[in-house]
């Protein structure tokens, strides 16, 4: 159904994440994929919460340049917040370890932001989900990080892996953007711009 509505526009997802372009497989939407780098910093002193994801996402946006009259770009960011501070990706095991002991047995919250642009607007939308992890072992956590070695997510985990099966026993919000794309809002951002609403 979104496929023909935006049959007039070309979706550009600048993402490397095989979580988000499944997303995008899933909805049925025909996509190109253009992934640019670009240095991830936000100042920390100023920003908090779903300001760094928003920022990140317009900030990934930043590196296009080029985009044609027809172009929609996608990128987005996920961070763990917990406790005031922002959890990204893990460097190492070691820091990925630390991470998971630290949401083990408490509440964190997973915030996603989605930067739509085209040639002459942007538009950004974002998403919360509380996340509840129950107290997870030592072994457990050792055990996840060798069988799954999750260092491209955010907060060392995904919730669709044997850590989410055992680990968390409740989550308020969406699960979808738990893994990396609040895909109700995705879509109904998309309707909104092939019906001329926004962009």
């Amino acid at each position: 159904m979104l496929k023909e509505k935006l049959q007039h526009l070309k979706i550009i997802l600048a993402s490397g994440s095989p979580r988000r372009q499944n997303f995008f497989h899933d909805l049925d939407i025909d996509f190109t994929i253009d992934v640019r780098e670009i240095e991830e910093v936000f100042p920390a002193k100023v920003l908090k919460g779903p300001a760094i994801t928003d920022y990140l996402a317009k900030l990934k946006a930043s590196a296009f340049q080029d985009l044609l009259d027809n172009d929609v770009l996608i990128t987005s960011d996920t961070i763990v917040w917990k406790d005031g501070k922002a959890i990204g990706k893990p460097v190492d095991k070691e820091d990925a370890k630390k991470m998971l002991q630290h949401l083990s047995g408490d509440l964190h919250e997973v915030i996603t932001s989605v930067c739509f642009t085209s040639k002459t607007s942007q538009y950004l939308i974002n998403d919360t989900t509380k996340v509840w992890f129950n107290p997870l072992t030592e072994a457990e956590i050792d055990y996840y990080l060798t069988a799954y070695q999750p260092f491209d997510k955010a907060g060392s985990y995904g919730i669709q892996e044997w850590i989410g099966y055992i680990g968390i026993n409740r989550i308020e919000g969406s699960y979808f953007n738990v893994m990396g794309l609040p895909t109700h809002l995705v879509y109904k951002t998309l309707l909104d711009i092939a019906d001329g609403k926004i962009l």
